[in-house]
């Protein structure tokens, strides 16, 4: 895709001034608030607020709200997104400005992974109590992996996102990726964990997942991940998450089987005991997708109060209409 000349005149404008480069250097890893780029550039905040209005009309970044924190990220579109990537891929590492920022940075981010820890700590107890009950983690996230298989893809979508353990093991694969989740506190884990991993190619954004704030018909894959149960209408959620499939693009879901645990639902909020094949199959049909795979994972013990955890992939039964850019079209016929 071209720019006019106009077009292109004004967003180099746009960039070509330090305090502009810098921000656009510190939201390539990662994204940020106003107060955090305060602190970070050492600049008021209406000198801030004035640079990224300009980045913003440019089309450069992007601004999500997050209940009374506004933060800020490179665009999700591909071409502003990968000519702010190629400026800052210039810019010497080892410029003292930039060391600087990036230290400060270092420090904005060794916050939230305090604050991430204590959230951990004060819920652990409840977690923990939920995981004995079913197969490990990692046996889960192994057959995820086969799953979706090796080879690249444009776009993820993880609704639920919670921890955003799903955006960091498939990091490696996606361009691009998304969270959602509704709840700051786990935004904030989620966040310091996709910091402590190094990876940049993830947001995570608070929404709703019956009216999540990205666009349709824009990713490859979408997972839900242990978030069903604690839903009052799945079939809601799962039509929702068909919507923003590009065509034949894949949906993932993992939750329980049924189960008869009641005190799930008085102590712990969930509002389904698990789901049969049956019924996500009839779903998923609802929505306009094809079930292509289901697997089951055991509990970990034969004890009674255990729980059978379920992975469904469907996809998007609509063609692929060619893509422009030919290595991405290869990625998506073959994942």
């Amino acid at each position: 895709m071209h720019v006019t000349l106009d077009t292109m005149v004004d967003t180099l404008k746009a960039a070509a001034e330090s305090s502009r480069l810098r921000i656009l250097t510190l939201l390539s890893r990662g994204d940020l608030t106003v107060s955090d780029l305060t602190e970070i550039l050492g600049q008021s905040q209406p000198r801030v607020s004035r640079h990224l209005k300009l980045l913003l009309e440019a089309g450069l970044i992007d601004r999500y709200q997050e209940g009374s924190w506004a933060f800020f990220r490179l665009s999700d579109a591909d071409q502003e997104r990968g000519f702010v990537q190629g400026l800052v891929a210039g810019i010497d590492r080892g410029d003292g400005q930039v060391t600087r920022d990036l230290e400060r940075l270092d420090d904005v981010k060794r916050r939230r992974q305090e604050r991430a820890a204590h959230y951990f700590s004060a819920n652990a107890a409840s977690w923990d109590e939920i995981r004995s009950l079913h197969a490990p983690d990692r046996a889960v996230e192994a057959a995820l992996l086969k799953l979706v298989g090796k080879r690249p893809f444009q776009s993820m979508l993880d609704l639920g996102t919670g921890t955003g353990r799903l955006l960091e093991i498939f990091a490696p694969l996606y361009r691009r990726g998304v969270g959602i989740d509704m709840s700051r506190e786990m935004l904030t884990v989620a966040r310091a964990n996709l910091d402590k991993a190094g990876i940049a190619n993830a947001q995570v954004r608070q929404g709703d997942i019956f009216s999540p704030p990205v666009e349709r018909d824009a990713f490859d894959l979408v997972t839900i991940h242990q978030v069903l149960h604690y839903l009052d209408d799945p079939a809601r959620a799962i039509q929702e998450a068909a919507r923003l499939l590009r065509p034949a693009g894949r949906l993932v879901i993992v939750d329980f089987a049924p189960h008869g645990l009641d005190f799930l639902r008085s102590e712990h909020a969930h509002q389904r005991l698990g789901f049969s094949d049956r019924q996500m199959a009839d779903w998923l049909a609802e929505a306009g997708l094809e079930l292509e795979e289901t697997q089951e994972f055991e509990p970990r013990s034969s004890a009674k109060a255990s729980l059978t955890v379920k992975l469904w992939l469907a996809r998007d039964k609509r063609l692929l209409i060619a893509d422009p850019n030919p290595e991405i079209q290869a990625a998506r016929e073959t994942a």
